[in-house]
């Protein structure tokens, strides 16, 4: 299987251009959010006001960096569970979010509503957030500082290593690759 070389922000021809199991080396600016930055930028959107970025079109990465050593441009950047973001991603994708980064399975509601606005959902490798940290070539704070390592932040990453784990035709990795296992026994 080739590896497939995507640039963020993409649109929605790229997204639904992909498929599960699919290998992306991804470049470009992705934004980290997480539970409580993800509840907030749900609250601004409730009262009318701006993300503190531009959905459209974007990638967030469901990760709460470790703090960068001296010289490094970020710590450790593994990726959080997904499913504690599901209540709030329709929502997003509703705004344009256009494809989101973590590890684990996502709801049916995830997955209707990728297929509806066309997004995609890649996973990261755990526990290698020191390796994926080397994909970050940039970091700046945007928004909530005091939310911590779970603050929002935008990154420059090359050549991240993902792999397309729901796609907008529904197909999902973690219902896929457990019934094939299973089949072949």
């Amino acid at each position: 299987m080739a590896t497939i070389s995507i640039t963020a922000p993409f649109d929605e021809k790229t997204a639904r251009s992909l498929r599960a199991g699919d290998r992306v080396l991804l470049s470009g600016t992705v934004y980290t959010a997480r539970d409580a930055a993800h509840r907030r930028i749900c609250e601004a959107l409730d009262r009318g006001e701006a993300p503190p970025f531009d959905l459209t079109d974007a990638v967030i990465y469901y990760v709460g960096p470790a703090p960068a050593r001296p010289g490094a441009v970020i710590g450790s950047a593994g990726p959080t569970t997904s499913y504690r973001m599901d209540a709030y991603a329709p929502r997003l994708m509703e705004h344009g979010l256009r494809g989101m980064i973590g590890k684990g399975p996502r709801s049916d509601a995830v997955a209707e509503a990728m297929a509806r606005y066309g997004a995609v959902y890649f996973a990261a490798t755990g526990g290698a957030g020191a390796l994926l940290a080397r994909c970050v070539t940039a970091s700046e704070p945007v928004a909530w500082p005091d939310l911590g390592s779970e603050a929002v932040r935008r990154l420059t990453v090359k050549d991240l290593p993902l792999t397309v784990a729901l796609d907008t035709e529904g197909r999902d990795l973690y219902r896929l690759g457990p019934a094939a296992y299973l089949a072949s026994l």
